[in-house]
């Protein structure tokens, strides 16, 4: 069955993380991608090995499946025409250049909307296109920092931590896809695309959702709670007699029963535990309290137990036991593909489940440069032409 953005076509002039990501989830989603890379280099992630599968980096198959490759030489005229004619025949380009570089080429968004005006133009970049630090490169790691989620990540007592990956980059991409397809959407009322402006910086603080919402609103600092959350108690990680696990009990009914299946109803009726706002000013005696309970089993037997009392609990796994639960394994989240070099490479399938158009599985990551005689040509060069691009390092 055709994905839900088949006939959409995109021209992605990303690389590293946040631009591929979001390019990849369009071409799950049926779009035609053509990713254009530098001649002889490409992009920065298929050398960011090891692993590697055949001659791919694991980091770069990871965001680049379902698009179509080709290579090109942005600093020469004829790169740049290539990259034209491309935009003519596109409805979305994505792009996570420095601010401005692109316009230096003759390849900004008033240079391509003038050639083709329902073109949407995507930027992914740092700080994004206004603001005193536009022209400051942006970096993942620098801007956990900068937007304040380091500052809440990590024991009460520790120093702060960034996230275990690069959860900026990630989220920046699912905000550029989502304002993509809103530009489509609008493209079909008013006739004309338009300018995305997504910013790393913007991205970070947009998520930082409800420990923003308290400062705004109460005015007290966040802090760091390590695993613990703000608002509920409890709802944070738990010592059990041979390792640790996950407790998230988000109303005054599960507290109840929590504290039955322990076999100490009585603190469901403490007057310090009865209601949420009372376990939270209580915090520090009642996570004492359930700690001395939860040491008593194996994590499996409260689990198991857990499961049938309907309390919200898991385990902490790794990702090899992550990628093997058994519910993961049931919704198609690893996914095996053929590959020319390495036969085949397992990668992360899409969590969007759609029932009439699923996201489908079509095409391998590029090789460097693996459909720039097919793109070409179907822009109009014929073979002489992209000869002479190759053998002048145009392509």
């Amino acid at each position: 069955m055709a994905g839900a953005l088949k006939g959409i076509t995109v021209v992605d002039l990303s690389r590293v993380l946040a631009g591929p990501l979001c390019t990849m989830m369009l071409a799950d989603l049926g779009a035609d991608v053509v990713k254009v890379e530098r001649p002889g280099e490409g992009d920065e992630t298929r050398e960011w090995g090891p692993p590697w599968a055949g001659d791919e980096s694991a980091y770069y198959l990871s965001v680049n499946r379902n698009k179509r490759g080709i290579t090109v030489d942005l600093k020469s005229e004829e790169g740049q025409e290539v990259v034209r004619r491309l935009a003519v025949k596109a409805d979305i380009l994505v792009e996570n250049f420095k601010t401005g570089t692109l316009d230096t080429m003759g390849l900004g968004y008033d240079d391509l909307a003038s050639l083709n005006p329902g073109l949407i133009f995507c930027s992914i970049t740092g700080y994004g296109q206004t603001g005193p630090d536009r022209d400051q490169p942006g970096y993942d790691f620098a801007i956990q920092g900068r937007g304040g989620i380091m500052s809440i990540t990590g024991e009460p007592d520790g120093p702060p931590m960034k996230v275990g990956l690069a959860i900026v980059d990630v989220t920046a991409a699912q905000y550029a896809a989502i304002a993509i397809l809103a530009a489509l959407e609008a493209r079909r009322k008013i006739g004309r695309g338009q300018r995305v402006d997504i910013s790393l910086l913007d991205s970070q603080v947009a998520w930082l959702i409800n420990r923003a919402g308290n400062y705004l609103v109460g005015g007290a600092e966040p802090k760091r709670h390590g695993n613990a959350h703000p608002n509920i108690v409890p709802y944070e990680s738990f010592k059990a007699r041979d390792k640790w696990f996950n407790v998230a009990v988000g109303n005054d009914s599960q507290f109840a029963r929590l504290a039955e299946t322990l076999g100490a109803p009585e603190l469901a009726s403490d007057p310090r535990f009865v209601t949420n706002p009372a376990r939270v000013e209580h915090r520090l005696e009642l996570v004492e309290l359930l700690s001395a309970h939860l040491r008593t089993r194996d994590a499996a037997e409260w689990l198991a137990v857990f499961r049938q009392e309907k309390i919200p609990s898991g385990p902490i796994n790794s990702i090899p036991e992550a990628l093997a639960d058994p519910q993961v394994v049931a919704r198609d989240m690893v996914v095996e593909m053929p590959h020319p070099t390495a036969g085949s490479v397992r990668l992360v399938g899409s969590p969007l489940k759609l029932s009439e158009t699923p996201p489908a599985y079509v095409r391998h990551p590029p090789l460097l440069g693996e459909h720039t005689d097919e793109v070409l040509a179907e822009l109009g060069y014929d073979a002489d032409e992209v000869d002479s691009l190759r053998q002048r390092g145009i392509v």
